[in-house]
């Protein structure tokens, strides 16, 4: 039987890829399990550097796996639904927006519900021409999970994403790039190895620094300046205390091309 999620780690960059192309990547309750063992492993993983998130098919992922989803709703424990939300997509995306190295979403069809927020945490979305986001939620009633509430906002502004959200629709790779949903539109055939180039661009860069980069972009955005100045101070003293930093302040005196080790 295939695994519902691949895994994968070369060169300092681990692919982890939705592999349910026959339901378009629906997330049902064994795929959410193997995707958040798999996002941990990559977060804990001190060989991996940068993390790609992909799908097989003709979908990323369309979110919930809604046969699944109305199996359950019909039977005797309709309450473990709603659970998912605690134990399974709030884990995996807190893990994936918030972990010590950069993460790409290689967006390879529709990333519809749960898959567009999870599209949404990482730091770069790479998709297709014939890509798209749908926040499908109030579709099927349901109010917004996997961390849209908080990373749509951020990118689009509150008036669009509510638009976006109270009437769901496929944004267009276009549109997609244009509000921001995107960060490159690339030809289907092109795209793992564009999202290739970029992760090993992302592994052999300052890792400790992407990884405090990060921490400091989602600490901002729920402290004001003080308390954001003051974790950006403490962040300073991390990365200032690492060898690529020592590494990199001396070659840029030699003027030479700093190698980075991660450490």
């Amino acid at each position: 039987m295939t695994e519902p999620v691949s895994y994968a780690v070369a060169d300092g960059v681990a692919t982890i890829t939705l592999n349910r192309p026959d339901s378009m990547n629906g997330l049902d309750v064994a795929t959410k399990e193997a995707l958040l063992h798999a996002v941990r492993q990559a977060e804990g993983d001190t060989a991996v550097r940068c993390v790609v998130l992909t799908g097989t098919g003709r979908a990323f992922s369309v979110g919930q796996d809604l046969k699944e989803h109305i199996a359950i709703l019909q039977g005797s424990d309709a309450e473990s639904l709603f659970r998912t939300v605690e134990d399974h997509y709030n884990p995996i995306v807190t893990a994936l927006a918030t972990m010590p190295k950069p993460v790409i979403a290689a967006v390879n069809g529709v990333a519809a519900g749960a898959g567009a927020s999870l599209a949404f945490a990482c730091d770069f979305r790479i998709i297709t021409e014939s890509a798209g986001f749908n926040l499908a939620f109030a579709g099927v009633a349901l109010s917004c999970d996997t961390g849209a509430s908080w990373t749509l906002p951020r990118m689009v502004g509150r008036a669009k994403a509510m638009e976006l959200l109270y009437f769901p629709r496929t944004i267009d790779s276009a549109e997609s790039l244009e509000l921001g949903l995107a960060t490159k539109v690339v030809d289907t055939d092109q795209l793992a190895a564009e999202a290739a180039a970029l992760a090993r661009q992302l592994a052999q860069g300052p890792t400790v620094a992407f990884g405090a980069i990060r921490r400091s972009v989602v600490y901002s955005a729920g402290h004001g300046l003080p308390e954001s100045l003051e974790f950006e101070a403490s962040m300073m003293t991390l990365t200032g205390s690492t060898e690529d930093h020592r590494n990199a302040v001396t070659s840029f005196v030699n003027k030479e091309k700093p190698t980075f080790t991660g450490r």
